[in-house]
Formats: C-alpha cells, sequence, structure tokens
C-alpha cells in the first residue's frame, strides 16, 4: 500500500464519503488511490472555486466534511475565496493538496509556492507529510480538527513521493473537540439580561438551528425579548413549523434601526453586530452605544445545550415558542420586479428544498416572502465573498440528492464559478439556478453614497455595468449542458419556475429585472 492509499483508506474508515477535486500532475497518484480504495465518491469540478464552495455546501447539509483535491499552491490559491467563506461559515471542509516531490524542491520549479502561507490565512490546521508512513495518521489528525467545534478548514499538503512511495499504513480515526459546554456564569447573566428588559436574543450558526431557535423563541416568550438572525447564517431550517424570529438586514442603516432600542443582546452561537464596511464618519457597530453584549455561546460552543440551561434559568418551555405558519403568499401578478419575483418564489417553493442564496441585492424581499413558505433549508453567505452560489447547490445536490436544490443566484456573482453548471450536468444534480439578470454590480451603485460618492463619472459607472456586451445565461448554460431558457415577465417566471420545480435535473431561468 502507498502513502496515497493509505490516506484515501483513512478517510474512508472514517467516514468521509465525497472527494470534490481538480487535480494536477502531483495529485496524480491520489486519484488513482480513488480507484483503488472503494468507498469514495469523487465529483470533477472544473476550475477551484468550485471545488471548494461544493465542499462547503455538502458539509452544510450532509454534517460532516468533504475533502477536496487541489494542485499545489496555484490551486489552493482559486478556491482561496470559498474557502474563506467556509471559514466564516465553521463549514468543516478537509483540503487535500498536492506538493512537489521532496527532492524536487531544491530545484524551484515553476509551480513551487509557500503552501503553507496561503493554507494558514484561512485553516484552523495545517500539515505537510513528507513520507508514505505518516500520511494515514496526519489525515486522520487533519480530519479530526475540521470536525472539531461547529467546524473548521484543514489542509493536509502532500508531497508527492509520500503519495507514490509503498509503506502506507492505515490509522484509526481521531476523535475531534466536541463544541464547548455551557458555562454557568454566562448562563446566569444572560438571565438576569433578560430580566433587565430591552433585550433581544441574537441568534447564528449553531444557535440558529431548529431545535436551537425552538428554545431561543421560548425563552424570549417567557421573558418579553425579542428574537433575531442575521441574514448571513450558514443554514437556516425555516418556514411553516420553525420559530418565529426577526431577521437583521445586512446593511447597516436597516440593521442599526432595528437594534436602536437594545440594551441587552444576548449573543448564542453569533458574533458582536457590526458593518460589513467602514464608511466615512460612520459607526462601525449597529448597536447602540449604551447596549451591553451577553455572550451565552460562541460558535464553536454547544449552543443548543446553553439555550437549554438558559431555558431551565427563566423557566421558559419549548412549548412556549411562537411558530411560523404555513401562510405562502398568493402568486402575484403585475410587473415583474424584486417583489413580485420574491412572492412566486413563496409561493411555490417546495416541501424539503434547500435555497442556496446569492441573490445580493434582488434577494432582499425574499426573507418576508418565504418566512411562511413550506419548511426548507436556507444558506446564506457568511463570508461575503461573491461566486460561492452555483457550486454551494452543487455540494448541497450532492449531499441531499432526493431533495430540489434551488439556486438564488446575482449575475454578477455567478459568473465568478459559472463552471460549477457543468459539473451538475456532468452528476445529473437535481439543482434549479434562477439568476437575477439586472446587468449590473447593482450592490457597488448603491454602495456609492455610501462611501462618499454620491455623483460618480463614467468611468466609475462603467466599472459597475455587464450590459456592454449582456451575458448570455441560457447560451452559457446550454454549453454546459444545463437545459435553460430566458423570461422577462411575471408570468413566464410563474411557468418557468413551476416547470423547473416539477422536473429533476439541472436547469437555469435567467429573469431579465
Amino acid at each position: 500500500m502507498n502513502g496515497a492509499e493509505s490516506l484515501v483508506a483513512t478517510l474512508v474508515n472514517a467516514g468521509v464519503e465525497v472527494c470534490f477535486a481538480n487535480p494536477g500532475t502531483s495529485e496524480l497518484h491520489l486519484v488513482a488511490a480513488l480507484d483503488r480504495v472503494p468507498g469514495m465518491r469523487c465529483v470533477l469540478c472544473l476550475f477551484e472555486g468550485g471545488v471548494t464552495g461544493a465542499a462547503d455546501g455538502y458539509a452544510r447539509m450532509a454534517g460532516k466534511p468533504a475533502a477536496t483535491l487541489l494542485h499545489l499552491g496555484p490551486g489552493l490559491g482559486n478556491g482561496f475565496a470559498n474557502l474563506h467563506n467556509a471559514r466564516r461559515a465553521h463549514t468543516p471542509v478537509l483540503n487535500v493538496v498536492g506538493e512537489h516531490a521532496t527532492y524536487h524542491m531544491a530545484f524551484d520549479a515553476p509551480l513551487t509556492s509557500d503552501i503553507q502561507a496561503v493554507a494558514g490565512a484561512v485553516s484552523a490546521h495545517v500539515d505537510t507529510v513528507r513520507e508514505a508512513s505518516a500520511l494515514g495518521a496526519a489525515g486522520a489528525r487533519a480530519l479530526a480538527a475540521a470536525q472539531s467545534g461547529m467546524g473548521h478548514v484543514s489542509t493536509l499538503i502532500v508531497h508527492a513521493d509520500a503519495a507514490w512511495t509503498e509503506g502506507g499504513i492505515v490509522a484509526d480515526p481521531v476523535a475531534p473537540t466536541p463544541p464547548a459546554a455551557p458555562e454557568p456564569e454566562r448562563v446566569r447573566a444572560a438571565a438576569e439580561a433578560l430580566r433587565a428588559g430591552q433585550a433581544m436574543i441574537l441568534a447564528g450558526n449553531l444557535g440558529a438551528r431548529r431545535e436551537a431557535l425552538l428554545l431561543a423563541s421560548a425563552i424570549a416568550a417567557k421573558t418579553g425579548a425579542r428574537l433575531a438572525t442575521i441574514g448571513r447564517n450558514p443554514r437556516l431550517e425555516r418556514g411553516a413549523g420553525t420559530a418565529v424570529a426577526e431577521r437583521l438586514a445586512n446593511p447597516a442603516g436597516p440593521q442599526s434601526k432595528a437594534l436602536a432600542d437594545v440594551r441587552n443582546l444576548i449573543l448564542v452561537g453569533e458574533g458582536e453586530p457590526i458593518t460589513f464596511f467602514g464608511h466615512p464618519n460612520r459607526p462601525s457597530r449597529t448597536t447602540h452605544p449604551d447596549c451591553a453584549m451577553l455572550h451565552l455561546a460562541d460558535p464553536h460552543d454547544d449552543a443548543l445545550a446553553a439555550l437549554r440551561a438558559l431555558a431551565d434559568e427563566v423557566g421558559a418551555r419549548t412549548a412556549d415558542a411562537v411558530l411560523e405558519p404555513y401562510a405562502p403568499p398568493e402568486l402575484p401578478t403585475g410587473p415583474l420586479n424584486p417583489d413580485s419575483v420574491a412572492a412566486v418564489v413563496g409561493a411555490l417553493l417546495p416541501e424539503n428544498a434547500v435555497v442556496a442564496d446569492e441573490s445580493i441585492t434582488v434577494g432582499r424581499s425574499l426573507h418576508k416572502f418565504t418566512r411562511s413558505s413550506a419548511p426548507h433549508d436556507w444558506m446564506h453567505l457568511p463570508g461575503g465573498a461573491i461566486g460561492i452560489g452555483i457550486p454551494l447547490a452543487t455540494g448541497a445536490a450532492v449531499a441531499v440528492p432526493d431533495r430540489k436544490v434551488i439556486n438564488l443566484q446575482a449575475d454578477g456573482s455567478g459568473m465568478y464559478t459559472v463552471q460549477a453548471l457543468w459539473t451538475q450536468a456532468r452528476e445529473n444534480l437535481d439543482v434549479l439556478t434562477v439568476v437575477w439578470s439586472n446587468r449590473s454590480y447593482k450592490i457597488l451603485r448603491d454602495e456609492l453614497g455610501n462611501v462618499g460618492l454620491p455623483n460618480p463619472g463614467p468611468t466609475a459607472l462603467s466599472m459597475l455595468d455587464l450590459s456592454n456586451p449582456e451575458i448570455g445565461w441560457v447560451g452559457i448554460a446550454r454549453g454546459f449542458g444545463v437545459e435553460a431558457e430566458q423570461v422577462d415577465t411575471l408570468e413566464g417566471f410563474i411557468a418557468a419556475f413551476r416547470d423547473g420545480i416539477a422536473h429533476r435535473g439541472p436547469r437555469l431561468i435567467e429573469v431579465v429585472l
């Protein structure tokens, strides 16, 4: 058994079932090992940003990591943006990155780079393996690091000769570090803050999962507090039968307004609310200056256990939770605009769907029109690095093949990783991609005033325009093997969305707004 085979066998034995890959020469022995060691599905992506984004989507829905297989430092670099998103989402991802043979490093070959430095910026664990006999054990440790707490990005760098040399040893699984137990002092402090009034429970990450939100809702109902989440959670279980929670908008102005009266903010799996960017003469915090922050549970803590302890402290029970009714909107009529398309999504969203949302500006109406739809999962963009929507949906569809995955996709960010459509076709994944085609970087047009540039010139405006020439989404999708159509009326969108929901397999709808 060579080193590559021992690594694959170690990961398979520990429960890793999928490898998203874009390999090169240095990784070919690892690719060959995927043939010789049964139990690992290998999914090819045409760009490394698709690899890492798909691994993120897979882990969010599967609840466990996939492996990625990346080619040297440049391959890891190409996947960096979506590894940043995975880090911010606290998603367990195990990167396997090839490196030149140990004896070849001294020659500074063209693809030589500082892989450790690139990996270190997004990884909680980085290890480099030079010998076949050490590869299995290193893989077990790297996997445990990825699965510790809520989840981390973990990177294993494998010298080519460690992969091809005989003497590999299959390692036993290593137990990950579980989420930290609640601290009694934090629980008591949170209870006192709730009793003081003007309180909000802000839940995120593990604190925003279904059971945790039900407990948080019960606590809020018992104490008169508000319950909210921020619109950038890795995974929200939403719709009829889930807990009612406010959604704090990402833009600083609306978020500050929503938090203006809060003086006691209990953070459950969430950090302090801040603005995405620093704007001239505006604060970075969106809370009132007199607001006290109480950290009940950090993102890698056991948020559910902390909420159970807090519920006991204040005498709340899950039966006290306020639940969303099943009340989807009526199908709209009239013009095609962000509100009407959001209402269509809310009215027709199928039960148990998974939504990968990279809608950006068009998506600001989606929450209110889908909150009482059929039960579903919603995946946001926690890291803010655009270009994750299409691969995120791809990975989710690999993880839950029996569920309809719907990608609500801005056109500008969609072009970053559009190659993932090819993977959807190759794997026959059940993904409906809806592209909001406003033919601009609309979010940046909106930001001009916020950064003190209310009167941009023609050069600045041209940098935000995607209409010259127009991007042919239908032709692009068909070129990747995905059925596609364009609509520019509300009636056309309703018909296309219904058709896309009814049929399995990858499809794309371009909605011209």
